[in-house]
């Protein structure tokens, strides 16, 4: 799992490639902390290259979602790929995130 982090005045741009299992849930957990700190603005998560995501790949997502909505940020999935589609509306996730 590789993630890449970018801050402008307006939002914050984290990058997800490669696979977000459940080895790589707690390391990306913590390097994506900075996005649990938004301070109202909005985060987009770019999943270009995101392959894969597992139960607790989406358990990180939905911690940066309930963190960010507390401080009146927007998080919104970009580039979602149809294998992760499929797993977000399987779950029911496609529901409280917001794409583009």
């Amino acid at each position: 799992m590789n993630i890449t982090i970018q801050e402008t005045d307006a939002k914050i741009v984290a990058t997800l490639a490669g696979e977000l299992d459940t080895a790589a849930a707690q390391e990306a957990e913590k390097q994506l902390q900075p996005l649990q700190n938004s301070k109202g603005k909005d985060v987009l998560l770019d999943c270009t290259d995101l392959e894969y995501i597992s139960s607790s790949g989406l358990r990180v997502l939905l911690s940066i979602l309930k963190q960010a909505k507390s401080v009146g940020s927007r998080v919104v999935l970009k580039n979602v790929n149809d294998v992760i589609r499929d797993v977000l509306e399987l779950t029911g996730f496609i529901s409280i995130f917001e794409f583009e």
